[in-house]
């Protein structure tokens, strides 16, 4: 039975943390590599392992998080899982190699997969059945919020201490959160107890969704199918990915239940959760690039930016939960939702050289009430009809949905930035010529002003040539992260049609388990 008072508002917090540590660890290390790579003498190709490898993990485990929490009990994995995330941790911190601090990252990864599914089934379980829009929203915080205050926190750290800190941060949270859940949870049904283990499907999950994680982390940098072991894991993630379906599909006790996909809701749901991700991470990957690469600011600056954002989110998620409750169609607020990020999108692509902290304050509030209006509906509306053992089977797939979601975006938008930045070199370079009055004007202007400030005519010359390759190169993906953003702007609207394949529920409730 749902939980009352303080006893349910302890249990809210003490998840919300938990699942807080694994969403800001998801970006917490990217603002880190170079110190990481100038310490353990590392390349950059090397260090981004260490945010594959996590990705990687945690994609895995995702899936397979409801059958782990039905096996073991909901609390004694979720303890387990936030001990061994902090143990990692502390590991991470330790590391004197890259090689150790990947395999620890690895299983900081496995560790956090199980934190977030089974946070949030733990959460609706917790929650009297009539509020569980205002449990999804307060679950939103941290699965929205998170990956935003990653950069800020890790930026902050790096600049004001050691890369390792990172790491160590996650020990006293982890300690408060397995110390309040040993207290507080109670224990669900261990409904595949005695059960026989899925161990064929265990293995095919782990091969199938690893490569394809691996694939969509490194095709970009690795040139895709030119690369071999790019091609093999491609080829791999099919054929375990077939194997996989078929055996799910085939035993009496699979370790993902594909039959949940028979409620309609549920899905669709995934789909928008697919879309969502695709925006989230998408957005969050390009903006720091953007302000570092071009506009010269650092990472703290980049994530101060991105705070207010976060900050209208965290606003904005208990106004969408007490406005589901009331009635009003999930469907209708996802809508507003695409539409506020869908105009994000549309301010931020027509961002200049020029741009100042303050161009960003207004796109990016407009995001983060965008996406608490988006996070809670197309959440409560994909869980809405689940009950019993489906809540954490369910939760588990909707969360590797919206991961997978982000991965595929981050991937596409690499190779879409390649393709686009080469397509608006080769026109800007053709009015980069001497038949151009525009191009030699301001050529000639350097020049002379070059030659003012003490150079001769031949050094002047050369100094101008490469300011206005310098120009070009800026403009060029000025106008290809401008691109971009439009890309996902439109790739949001044309999601919109799909959530109105779901039920509509007035309030929607989901049936939970029994203590």
């Amino acid at each position: 039975m749902a939980e009352q008072g303080f006893r349910k508002w302890i249990i809210t917090i003490t998840v919300i943390m938990a699942s807080l540590l694994e969403l800001i660890d998801t970006t917490i290390v990217n603002v880190a590599l170079p110190d990481i790579m100038g310490n353990l003498g590392a390349t950059l190709e090397d260090a981004g392992w260490l945010v594959t490898g996590y990705a990687v993990a945690n994609v895995i485990v995702l899936p397979m998080s409801g059958w782990l929490g039905d096996r073991f009990g909901r609390k004694n994995y979720f303890l387990a899982s936030i001990l061994i995330f902090t143990a990692a941790s502390y590991l991470c911190g330790q590391a004197g190699s890259l090689t150790e601090l990947i395999l620890f990252r690895l299983l900081q990864g496995l560790a956090g997969g199980g934190l977030l599914s089974t946070a949030q089934a733990i959460l609706m379980e917790t929650w009297p059945r009539e509020e569980i829009g205002m449990a999804t929203a307060l679950f939103g915080l941290g699965a929205v919020v998170g990956p935003t205050l990653g950069p800020t926190i890790g930026g902050y750290i790096v600049d004001n201490t050691n890369w390792r800190y990172i790491f160590y941060v996650n020990i006293p949270v982890g300690a408060i959160a397995a110390f309040l859940v040993s207290m507080f949870v109670r224990e669900s049904p261990m409904f595949e107890k005695g059960k026989p283990i899925d161990w064929w499907g265990i293995l095919l999950l782990a091969i199938g969704v690893g490569s394809l994680q691996v694939v969509l982390e490194k095709g970009e940098t690795e040139d895709w199918f030119q690369t071999p072991y790019i091609a093999f894991l491609t080829i791999t993630t099919l054929l375990a990915g077939i194997g996989f379906i078929w055996r799910e599909l085939s035993t009496n006790h699979p370790v993902v239940d594909f039959r949940i996909l028979k409620n309609r809701s549920f899905a669709i749901g995934i789909i928008t959760s697919f879309a969502l991700g695709f925006a989230l991470y998408g957005s969050v990957f390009i903006f720091p690039v953007f302000c570092q690469n071009l506009l010269h600011f650092t990472a703290l600056q980049t994530g101060l930016i991105l705070l207010p954002g976060g900050l209208a989110t965290i606003l904005m998620m208990p106004f969408v939960g007490a406005m589901l409750k009331k009635g009003v169609p999930a469907q209708f607020m996802a809508t507003g939702g695409f539409i506020l990020f869908f105009v994000f999108c549309w301010m931020l692509s027509n961002s200049t050289l020029e741009s100042g902290t303050g161009d960003f304050f207004w796109p990016l509030i407009i995001r983060g009430i965008g996406m608490a209006v988006l996070f809670v509906p197309l959440t409560t509306l994909a869980v809405q009809g689940l009950q019993g053992k489906q809540i954490g089977q369910g939760t588990g797939l909707n969360n590797m949905m919206r991961q997978l979601g982000g991965s595929f975006g981050v991937a596409i938008l690499t190779t879409l930035i390649h393709v686009k930045s080469g397509e608006v070199r080769t026109a800007l370079l053709g009015n980069a010529n001497q038949y151009n009055p525009a191009y030699v004007e301001r050529k000639e202007g350097l020049v002379r002003m070059l030659m003012g400030k003490g150079y001769n005519l031949l050094d002047a010359q050369q100094a101008s040539n490469q300011m206005m390759e310098g120009n070009i190169i800026r403009q060029t993906m000025l106008v290809t992260y401008d691109h971009m953003y439009m890309l996902i702007g439109v790739f949001v609207l044309a999601a919109i049609p799909v959530i109105y394949l779901q039920k509509f529920k007035k309030k929607p409730v989901i049936v939970t388990d029994a203590h």
